[in-house]
This record gives C-alpha cells, sequence and structure tokens, in this order.
C-alpha cells in the first residue's frame, strides 16, 4: 500500500453498496413462549419491515411472519413505532400488527396463514388514511388488544382503544372502543397485573414530549377508564413510560429534576417519592411512541439505562434506591425483554455495530441475535470514537464524538491535514452516540475525518443542555458546530480551508443556517433539510405542527423572526457549493422546502446539485437510494476539495 495518498482519496475496501446492504434495520424483540421474535427491515424490498422468530438456541434459524406486500409500521404521529405485539391465545400466540399501506390492525397465528384484518378500512377524500393504531398491548381479557387510536375521521383525536380479536370491527367501526378521553397525543397504556386500572400520559399543543406530559391513571370497569386523575407531570415536566409493579405502585420517568430520573408512586397511600437522583438521563425524547428505557424485574427491582455521553444498564433496588451497575461493552442499549436473567436488548458496539442481543445477566454472556451489520468490514478500516468537550462563546461547552481519519497504516503527504465533516443530527431534540457506522467509516477510511456533534439543544444531558435551543435555534446550534470545528482546527487536527457540514432535516436546517450565516464551512450537504420556517409551519403533520413555538417562537406572532431565520431567505448570503438530498414523499419535510433552495442557488448563481429520489420518505430506506446518496456526497466533495475519489465527480449547477 502506498503509504503516502493525499486525504480523501485513499484505496477504502468500505463501498457504498456496504453501507447499503449492511444497515438493516433491527428493532426491539419479545420472548413469546419458546421464542424470541423481533422487528427487522429489509432494505432491498424498499425499506419493508417485518417481524422474525426463531428458537433462543444460537443455531435456531429465523423464519419471517409476515411475508410482502406486508409492511409493518405505524403512521402515527407520522414517526409510528410499536407497531407490532404478540398476544397469547389458547392455542399459543398470534401476530397482532399494523400495515404501513392501509394502517389497519392485523393478526395472524405464530404458524403463519392469511392476516386477518381487525380494524376498519378509512381511507379518506383524498386517499389518506383516517384510523392509525400503534402500541399494542394485550386488553383485560383474551378477547381484545388496548392500542393508540389516531383518529382522523372528524377534529383530530387521540385515545386508547380497544380492538376485538375476533375481527368485528373490521367491517364495523362502532366495534372500536374509545377506552379512555381523548388527548392531542397519548402514549404508554400500562394495565397494572389485575386489570383493574390503566396508566398512560398525555400532552397537548404547543409542547412536545420532552417539554411537558402528564401521567393519568383511571379505574378500569368494562373496558372504560373512570376516575382518570393526573398523577404527576405538567406543562413544565416531562414525565415517561409508567409501568406497574404491582396493583398499586407506579413508576415513571420524570424530569422534575432537570434530570429524566426515575419516580414511584403509591395510589394505596397517596405517596410517591424520587427513587434515584443523578445528574444523568434516564430516558430520552419520545420521537416515537412506545420506547422503553427501563424494564421490571420484580416488584422491587428495575433495570434501567442511564448515562450522559451514552447509556448504560444497572439494576435498581426500588426500597433502597440503590443502583447496581451491570458492565457490558456497548455504548448505548435499550432493554426490550426479560425473561428470567435473560435480557433481549438492542445494543451498539463499536466492534459489531448495532443489534438484537440476548444476555445472560448473571454471566454477561452475549449472543448475538441479529446484527444490523450483515458483514463486518476489516477493523483496520474503521475509525475510533472519542468524545471530547469543546468551549462556547456563551461560556457553556458543547460535547461531540470525533472520527479521525484511519485506514491501517495509510498516511497523507507530511504536513497536509485531513477534510473534516461535522455530523449534525436530526431532530434538533435528539442525541448523536458513539458508533460503528459505515457512513462514517466510508468516509473516515477515504482519509475524511467526522466529528458528531451534541449541540445545545442535543439530549443526553440535562433539561437544561435541551433548552438551551428554546428560541435559538439557527443560533446555537450553528454557533456549537463552529466551536466544534474551531477547537479541532486549534488541535491541529483538521485543514480549516476543507471544513464542511451536512445532516438531514433538522440537522438539514443547520447546515443551511450555518452556510447563511457564517463562513466557517467550504461545503455543506442538506438531507430533506428544514430552509422556510413558515412553510413549515403550513405544511408539516400534527405532532411537529406547534415544534416551532419553543424552537423559536409561536406563529404569526413571531413572524419577523422566522424570516429572520430561515435560510431561504438568505440564500445570497451562502459562498460554498451545497448538495441538496430530497425524498419525493416526504411528509415531515416536503420536497418544497429543498425545491425552494436549489431555486434561489440557481438564481444567485451558486455552484450546487439537487437529487429528487422517487418513493422515498422522511430518511431514506431503499438500498439504491443509500447507494446514490452517499457516492454523490462523496463525489460532491472531491468536487469542492479536489481530491481523487473512487466514484464519479458530482457535476454541480
Amino acid at each position: 500500500m502506498n503509504t503516502r495518498l493525499p486525504y480523501g482519496s485513499w484505496p477504502s475496501p468500505i463501498t457504498a453498496e456496504h453501507v447499503a446492504a449492511g444497515t438493516t434495520p433491527v428493532g426491539g424483540g419479545a420472548f413469546v413462549g419458546d421464542e424470541l421474535w423481533w422487528l427487522e427491515g429489509r432494505p432491498a424490498e424498499g425499506g419493508r419491515m417485518t417481524v422474525l422468530a426463531r428458537g433462543i438456541g444460537p443455531d435456531a434459524e429465523p423464519r419471517e411472519l409476515v411475508a410482502a406486500p406486508f409492511n409493518i409500521r405505524s403512521r402515527v404521529n407520522e414517526y409510528g413505532g410499536a407497531s407490532w405485539a404478540a398476544v397469547a391465545t389458547d392455542a399459543g400466540h398470534r401476530l397482532i400488527f399494523v400495515n404501513f399501506a392501509d394502517q389497519r390492525l392485523y393478526a395472524v397465528d405464530a404458524e403463519g396463514g392469511t392476516p386477518l384484518p381487525l380494524t376498519p378500512e378509512s381511507a379518506g377524500a383524498e386517499q389518506d388514511v383516517q384510523l392509525r393504531f400503534a402500541e399494542i398491548i394485550e386488553g383485560p381479557t383474551p378477547g381484545e388488544v388496548l392500542a393508540i387510536c389516531e383518529d382522523h375521521r372528524t377534529d383530530l383525536r387521540r385515545y386508547i382503544a380497544a380492538i376485538p380479536l375476533d375481527g368485528s370491527a373490521s367491517n364495523d367501526p362502532t366495534a372500536l372502543i374509545e377506552v379512555t378521553a381523548s388527548s392531542r397525543f397519548v402514549a404508554a397504556p400500562r394495565l397494572n397485573p389485575s386489570a383493574t386500572r390503566i396508566s398512560w400520559i398525555s400532552w397537548e399543543h404547543p409542547q412536545m414530549p420532552w417539554d411537558g406530559t402528564e401521567l393519568h391513571v383511571a379505574d378500569l370497569h368494562s373496558l372504560r377508564a373512570t376516575e382518570d386523575r393526573v398523577l404527576a407531570g405538567s406543562t413544565t415536566e416531562s414525565v415517561l413510560q409508567p409501568e406497574w409493579l404491582d396493583d398499586d405502585r407506579l413508576v415513571f420517568i420524570s424530569d422534575a429534576s432537570g434530570w429524566w430520573n426515575p419516580y414511584l408512586h403509591n395510589l394505596a397511600t397517596g405517596t410517591g417519592r424520587q427513587l434515584c437522583e443523578r445528574a444523568e438521563e434516564f430516558a430520552g425524547p419520545l420521537w416515537v411512541v412506545g420506547q422503553r428505557w427501563y424494564l421490571v424485574m420484580d416488584e422491587d427491582t428495575l433495570l434501567l439505562t442511564h448515562g450522559t455521553h451514552g447509556t448504560s444498564l444497572a439494576t435498581l433496588d426500588v426500597p433502597s434506591g440503590n443502583l447496581q451497575q451491570l458492565v457490558l461493552p456497548y455504548t448505548r442499549i435499550s432493554p426490550s425483554a426479560l425473561a428470567g436473567n435473560q435480557l433481549l436488548a438492542t445494543a451498539t458496539s463499536l466492534v459489531e455495530g448495532d443489534g438484537l442481543r440476548l444476555i445472560d445477566l448473571d454471566t454477561r454472556k452475549t449472543q448475538n441475535i441479529s446484527l444490523s451489520l450483515a458483514q463486518l468490514p476489516d477493523p483496520e478500516a474503521l475509525p475510533g470514537a472519542e468524545a471530547m468537550e469543546f468551549p462556547t462563546a456563551d461560556g457553556s461547552r458543547v460535547f461531540a464524538h470525533v472520527y479521525e481519519p484511519k485506514l491501517g497504516h495509510q498516511k497523507a503527504p507530511a504536513g497536509e491535514l485531513p477534510p473534516f465533516v461535522a455530523f449534525v443530527h436530526g431532530g434538533p431534540t435528539s442525541q448523536a452516540f458513539a458508533q460503528l457506522s459505515l457512513s462514517i467509516a466510508y468516509y473516515t477510511s477515504r482519509g475524511i475525518g467526522v466529528v458528531d456533534v451534541n449541540y445545545g439543544g442535543s439530549t443526553g444531558f440535562g433539561r437544561a443542555y435541551r433548552q438551551r435551543l428554546n428560541g435559538q435555534w439557527g443560533v446555537v446550534d450553528v454557533q456549537d458546530t463552529v466551536a466544534v470545528l474551531e477547537g479541532l482546527v486549534a488541535a491541529g487536527m483538521a485543514d480549516p480551508q476543507r471544513l464542511a457540514i451536512e445532516g438531514g432535516s433538522a440537522g438539514g436546517w443547520t447546515v443551511l443556517s450555518a452556510l447563511t450565516t457564517t463562513t466557517t464551512f467550504s461545503a455543506g450537504i442538506s438531507r430533506y433539510g428544514v430552509s422556510d420556517l413558515v412553510g413549515l409551519v403550513r405544511d408539516t403533520h400534527d405532532f411537529e405542527s406547534r415544534y416551532m413555538d419553543s424552537l423559536v417562537g409561536p406563529y404569526p406572532a413571531a413572524a419577523e423572526l422566522y424570516a429572520q431565520r430561515a435560510p431561504i431567505n438568505h440564500v445570497a448570503r451562502i459562498s460554498c457549493p451545497v448538495l441538496l438530498l430530497q425524498g419525493d414523499q416526504d411528509k415531515v419535510v416536503p420536497p418544497a422546502q429543498s425545491q425552494v433552495v436549489a431555486d434561489a442557488l440557481a438564481a444567485n448563481g451558486i455552484p450546487h446539485a439537487y437529487v429528487l429520489y422517487e418513493g422515498e420518505q422522511h430518511g431514506f430506506r431503499r438500498a439504491e437510494t443509500i447507494v446514490n446518496a452517499l457516492e454523490t456526497s462523496l463525489g460532491f466533495y472531491a468536487a469542492v476539495f479536489g481530491f481523487e475519489a473512487d466514484v464519479p465527480v458530482l457535476t454541480l449547477s
């Protein structure tokens, strides 16, 4: 190997096809009888999601429970989540799932067969689905399941519904029972062990679930919730994931202390207390319903995740509040289910990547059930991940994970510094974790550094850090990202003339905001990025329709600030090339958001390229799209930074 090649032109063994083929989405799982069931994606089938089943033994082979064309994915709140559940029957178990195309609930036996529809067809006048379901749980009796119902038939409402398992509601909408009163948003339905009480959380506009939610408890009579009480939460307190220890004691996560920590409420005594107080997060942002950050091991023990830069696993003794760490080799872990001392969890390893794992909590021995990376690349082509902190202009500190270029013993010419790309996560209420990412390694193995930035507004570092972005979207996120890149330059790690920024969705907004307000970057890539705040408020879906109230200000009262912040109004300030990537079916950030930027870049004579992917939604799922988007991005950087790449150099308009 030539040990002196310019950064960007190193002969990497990681191709875009490897990235697309090796990034199979793997979701949470469940113990079902003597089997494991879990959700898994099929990128080669247009991103279809399905449920697989296999025995627990190490040599067991998986089988698919639901074949094409069924696609197991919910559209509740558009982001969905919790789209399937296993329920016990006299004959064994059945899979209950949401089909993406029509959003109906279906049931199919574990042995297979034709899925039986459980809910009615509900296409509206414009052929959009009017009834959507998610977060399915077993009902009080074997004759029904409970689930979130998003009802668009008249005024938009969400509530917990009971759905009969005999299929009677498939032709009779009146057979669907509204168990709880409706709220703008609901999540986390849970029954106590005797099914005499139901708990759930709700929130109203303009709150997002990380701003404020309410924890409800109600008695349950004949599938109707009565005497609804709010136990915790408010517009300024975020309560998440209630779980019953017994018929009277309810555990939940609250950020009342400034951090998402565990709490307990005893309905029998009417008393509550914080179970563990730590300056760490025991939960995260509820972007998709059904998220779990802890499991109940027994009436006095919880199995929790907690941390800041990442998450680790621990047990919590409820009576004493004693937290006992379980040391495992993962940077992030999310528990799915427990069976005795066996834990089923999705976890991120810097060696093996993301995957569903079966972990013996006594011995810590791990069995990989399904890995996102079908074939692990040569370790010599994988970068390390270093958690770093950088000072900001306002006296705060910003957090990031740095991935320096690496390909075996490959070196660059003496005196050359590498180009660096800032990855800006979406959300913006989200978090970047240290990870084995082929998308990152695709760059670093070619000699391009990557830094994954947790700018102010990110989760993982407490409520105050999240709220640094309140009213400052497009300001704090940009300043923090610039501070990180300037810190890398000051440390002699990055070429100041070859700095780039890229991100998707809210990350795309930060890209465009950075390019219109600073001169730090020489190139930017926006994937389905927000450019026009007024257009976003008018066009986006209900879940995020009031998100801007906290990030920028209420509209139209803050219309002047919206115009001031929106990158589309300042495209003439951009002085570097821009690449725009967009899906034509995106309901969250519609294609018009990218098209208007492309038109403005063309009008101002700024070098750019705009690629619109047919059939793609918010986030690219098809293998061919992932390949094209990655190769186009590398070709873009080759054109701008002047290195030779193993893909065609992108022609800019």
